[in-house]
This record gives structure tokens, C-alpha cells and sequence, in this order.
């Protein structure tokens, strides 16, 4: 069996400040935390008309560049329980998951913010959703 070793008043010191100083070790929930989560905005869009969602997609858009967030995760849906009311209207653009991205194309006040608009991962929503990258200004 080992003699106790006793430890000096300045080891006891040392190690203390060893142990309150954390800038040598590293921290793993830093090191394993995304940025995407923290610059990514999510919004559902379903139940918005057409005119309502492009509203909030103008607001959503612009809120979202002032605060220099990166992504828009937007969930349309898949507009399969879309009602065709006019003949005359287009049966793509009456559904949320076409007339979004056409209605960010046709406004230049929101459109010179976008990066790109894609379809997202499966696990975010694939065709049923808009991921929307936004430019750095």
C-alpha cells in the first residue's frame, strides 16, 4: 500500500486554477452544435390563402434578412387537398408549393435577398416545403 501523499497550499492553489481556467479544454456541446438550427426559420403556411401566404412570405423574408438569418424553412404542403375553384386559374399556381416561389421571382423587393429556393431534405419536408436561402448583405 501507498504512503498519503500530501499536497502542498501552492499544488492545492494550481490545480484549483487549473480547474476554474476552461480556456484549454474544449466544449463539446460547442463543437457538436449546428449553426444551421440556430439560422434556420421555420413557418407553416398551411390554411394562408394565396394572397395571405404571399404576405407573410414578403414579411417572413424581410424580418429574417434584418436578422441575418440564413435559411427559411417554409411548409406548403403538397396541395393535394387544394380546391380549384376557377376554371381559369392555373392548377400549379393555385397550390402554395408553386405560387411561392413565383411570387418571390416576381417581387424584386424580396427577390434581390434570396440566394436560392429548393426543395428541402426529405427529413425537412421534401416537396411538401421550400427551404429558402438567403443572400448575405
Amino acid at each position: 500500500m501507498k504512503k498519503k501523499v500530501h499536497l502542498s497550499k501552492k499544488d492545492k492553489e494550481d490545480w484549483q486554477n487549473f480547474l476554474k481556467d476552461t480556456s484549454r479544454l474544449p466544449d463539446k456541446d460547442q463543437k457538436n452544435r449546428t449553426d444551421r438550427v440556430a439560422s434556420k426559420f421555420r413557418f407553416d403556411l398551411h390554411g394562408l390563402t394565396l394572397d395571405e401566404a404571399n404576405k407573410k412570405v414578403k414579411e417572413i423574408i424581410k424580418s429574417c434578412s434584418e436578422k441575418n438569418c440564413r435559411e427559411i424553412l417554409l411548409i406548403t404542403g403538397k396541395g393535394l387537398h387544394s380546391n380549384q375553384e376557377d376554371v381559369y386559374k392555373s392548377s400549379d399556381l393555385s397550390k402554395l408549393r408553386y405560387s411561392v416561389p413565383e411570387y418571390i421571382k416576381s417581387d424584386p423587393e424580396i427577390s434581390r435577398l434570396i440566394f436560392s429556393v429548393v426543395n428541402p431534405s426529405q427529413k425537412e419536408g421534401g416537396e411538401g416545403a421550400l427551404l429558402i436561402k438567403l443572400k448575405k448583405l
